[in-house]
């Protein structure tokens, strides 16, 4: 039974779909590093909110764990790279809260436009100061979007019912989504210098991170309404202090900070300055959905390997799960035989999907891949951590599909192009190539050769001379070793060529056997082979 340890307050009804789909739960918040290493290793999967922090050394201590849910969108405070680096699935919910953290942006848009904070302490201190608060009407004002994503795109839609014009600065807008949505696509510096007031909806990143510099805030309009409920660490908080104490900035509203709890901060009681403690996605609903959200996805996960907003990982869908994990069992497969037949390393990978799996979600596939390819000399690597170890190793990764497929309804092809040796200068490129017969993988191809082979746990791999008597002196060393032969396959390229023996025995040779078979005048290598 898969378990899962709650590190932030959850709802009892997310908790109960755990348990409804045979999960167990433990709930353990306000866990510090130290008590969360030492928590870990024994669980599956961890869910999150902001307050628990599973940093690199917890993931280094988490021994079992497959996946981290974050109820809600932002992930700051769990390291995805080490995650990663160790095999663990790190999803989050992002249309959950979606909605609430847009209306929580246009009300503190209203808020700073009518300094109603203000306006709300002076009244109720008996001071009446009607004449002290000249407001700015939102209405045919325009609104520059930071980011015109699944919360972007909601602010945007209400902006423009308040009958407001949106220009949207976001490099993964297509024109035709603007279009749909009724924005127009600028470039930064376009925004700055139109926007009457300005809204961020980006995550933090190195490319956003201070996006609104001190510089480019001063390439801002005079009087500009500035809202921030998306990450602190965007918005250069020293200027915007600045720059509302001169004027330059009327009014500013953030839900989010650079350090957070935000105990102090230095915008903190400047005038025109209105706060508040991180609130966007903190409504009733929202807080139930992205709960409910991550229990379901953790289970999917966990329970059939489904995948759905992972961060570092390929989604699969539920349906999409049991049709593409044979395929899946293949491809890791044909990897792990690629790996185990390249001794000295590769520099270039090419996959090939032919037939109908090449209509399938083939990102897990690849990740399957290649997860098997480098097990073989990197240890404990799976389908998470696979394409980023290969990423980082600078070996050319490239992909490609045809629907055409001659003699199978689909086939995965591998070819991996060794390093240089002293017998082989330019390398050499290995090939292999399988297929799913009765939902079994099944080899069919190597270097070129067609012969049809299944996977058994060991396997005796010979690439010979088509000569007599090379299968009667195998299957005397063979006999003399005490295996047994379970199946035995062979392929050649024409009579008297080069040939492919796949042998499956019932036992691991001693560690001399292949010196022996090597010697063998016919053989040109041998290896044996584990899946």
């Amino acid at each position: 039974m898969p378990k899962v340890l709650i590190g932030d307050k959850l709802s009892p009804a997310a908790v109960e779909i755990f348990h409804a789909r045979g999960i167990e739960t433990v709930t353990k918040t306000g866990l510090n590093t130290e008590e969360l290493i030492a928590e870990i290793p024994e669980y599956d999967g961890l869910v999150v909110r902001s307050a628990c922090k599973p940093n690199a050394d917890v993931m280094a201590a988490a021994t079992n764990l497959k996946v981290i849910g974050r109820a809600g969108i932002g992930v700051d405070n769990i390291d995805i790279k080490a995650a990663t680096a160790k095999g663990v699935v790190v999803m989050n919910t992002p249309f959950g809260n979606a909605i609430t953290t847009a209306e929580h942006a246009i009300a503190l848009m209203f808020a700073a436009a009518r300094q109603i904070p203000a306006a709300n302490a002076e009244t109720q201190e008996g001071k009446w100061p009607k004449s002290g608060y000249m407001g700015t009407e939102v209405s045919y004002k325009t609104l520059g979007l930071i980011g015109c994503g699944n919360i972007g795109s909601r602010v945007a839609e209400r902006a423009i019912g308040l009958k407001m014009k949106v220009a949207a600065y976001d490099p993964f807008l297509t024109e035709e989504r603007a279009v749909e949505l009724g924005v127009e696509k600028v470039e930064l510096d376009e925004l700055l210098k139109r926007a009457d007031i300005i809204t961020l909806h980006v995550p933090l990143t190195e490319q956003t991170k201070n996006v609104l510099s001190r510089e480019n805030l001063q390439k801002t309009k005079e009087g500009l309404i500035l809202v921030n409920c998306a990450r602190g660490g965007l918005v250069d908080e020293e200027a915007v202090k600045d720059l509302l104490e001169s004027g330059h900035i009327k009014a500013a509203a953030f839900d989010v900070f650079a350090v957070e709890p935000a105990k102090e901060n230095i915008l903190f009681g400047t005038k025109n300055f209105i706060a508040t403690p991180h609130l966007g996605a903190a409504t009733t609903e929202a807080q139930e959905n992205v709960a409910l959200q991550v229990a379901e996805q953790m289970a999917d996960y966990l329970l059939s390997g489904a995948v759905t907003n992972a961060l570092n990982m390929p989604s699969i869908t539920a349906e999409e799960a049991p049709r593409i994990k044979p395929f899946a069992t293949l491809a890791e497969k044909l990897g792990s035989f690629a790996g185990q037949i390249s001794d000295f390393g590769y520099d270039e990978v090419v996959i090939e999907y032919e037939g109908e799996v090449a209509d399938l979600n083939r990102k897990p596939l690849t990740a399957a891949l290649l997860a098997g390819l480098l097990r073989a000399s990197r240890g404990d690597v799976n389908m998470v951590s696979a394409p980023a170890i290969l990423a980082d190793s600078g070996v050319k990764l490239t992909e490609t599909k045809t629907e055409d497929c001659p003699v199978y309804d689909s086939l995965i092809r591998i070819k991996v192009k060794t390093k240089a040796t002293k017998n082989a200068p330019e390398g050499g490129w290995r090939t292999l190539a399988g297929t799913i017969i009765a939902g079994q993988p099944r080899i069919v191809e190597v270097k070129g050769m067609a012969l049809e082979g299944d996977f058994a746990p060991t396997v005796l791999y010979v690439n010979n001379l088509d000569k007599p008597g090379f299968i009667g002196a195998l299957g005397q060393m063979l006999g003399e070793a005490g295996i047994n032969i379970a199946t035995f396959h062979l392929g050649r390229t024409e009579a008297g060529g080069e040939a492919i023996a796949l042998i499956g025995i019932d036992a691991v040779p001693q560690a001399d056997f292949i010196e022996k078979l090597d010697a063998l005048p016919q053989v040109r290598y041998a290896k044996v082979l584990t899946f």
